[in-house]
């Protein structure tokens, strides 16, 4: 199984050495002005209890958070795109612990704003087999209080790097994401564990998800 935060911490590491510091000091300042903006302290919270929503799937098939949580407690996970390097590790990250979590009576959902013909498929990337979802425009996400909007030089930067989120997300999407969050929930819809970071490369630990779901040490 792959050390998730080792390579999250491997590829921050390569994108401080090789990409432009003129690009990497808007990432930043983006970040820090989240931390400032205390858009975490808004959103929702262990203790607090899910929105109801249905989002289609790859297939065009409309899922049902309800129905899902009828069968056990269910892994949320929002991320920002196939694009986002650190958002690929994690779900690989997922994948890989997929037995586990499935053996504690859970199921993974991945949440993305990304047009489902506009995902980009890493060469290293590993088939899901739980599902993903579609987001368009955030608005599951903003139920969440994790939706944030981008500054102009961000856009910017990213159109450079070949992530232009008005074609991966469309129109409702141009200029919003989520931030990476991870939500354990169970059945009654309540938030066991929640993981909201400001800083994209950022994730929650696979052991800190399994610990959630009740997995004995």
């Amino acid at each position: 199984m792959i050390d998730m935060i080792s390579e999250l911490q491997k590829i921050r590491g390569l994108r401080d050495q090789y990409v432009p510091a003129t690009q990497t000091c808007v990432m930043d300042r983006a970040i820090e002005d989240l931390i400032s903006s205390e858009i975490r302290e808004s959103s929702l919270k262990a203790g607090d209890r899910i929105p109801d929503f249905i989002l289609p799937d790859s297939r065009g098939n409309l899922v049902n958070v309800r129905a899902l949580l009828d069968n056990g407690p269910v892994v949320l996970s929002f991320f920002r795109g196939s694009w986002c390097p650190y958002c690929n590790i994690e779900l690989r990250a997922l994948q890989q612990a997929s037995p586990q979590i499935a053996e504690l009576g859970a199921t993974i959902v991945a949440v993305s704003p990304e047009y489902p013909d506009m995902r980009v498929t890493p060469d290293d990337a590993i088939p899901l087999t739980f599902p993903l979802l579609f987001d368009f425009g955030n608005k599951v996400a903003r139920l969440f209080g994790i939706v944030y909007e981008m500054p102009e030089d961000l856009l910017d930067v990213y159109r450079q790097r070949g992530h232009d989120l008005e074609i991966v997300n469309g129109s409702l999407g141009s200029n919003t994401l989520a931030l990476p969050a991870t939500f354990v929930i169970d059945q009654s819809r309540t938030i066991r564990l929640a993981f909201v970071d400001e800083d994209y490369s950022r994730r929650l630990a696979i052991d800190d998800i399994l610990v959630a779901l009740g997995k004995r040490s």
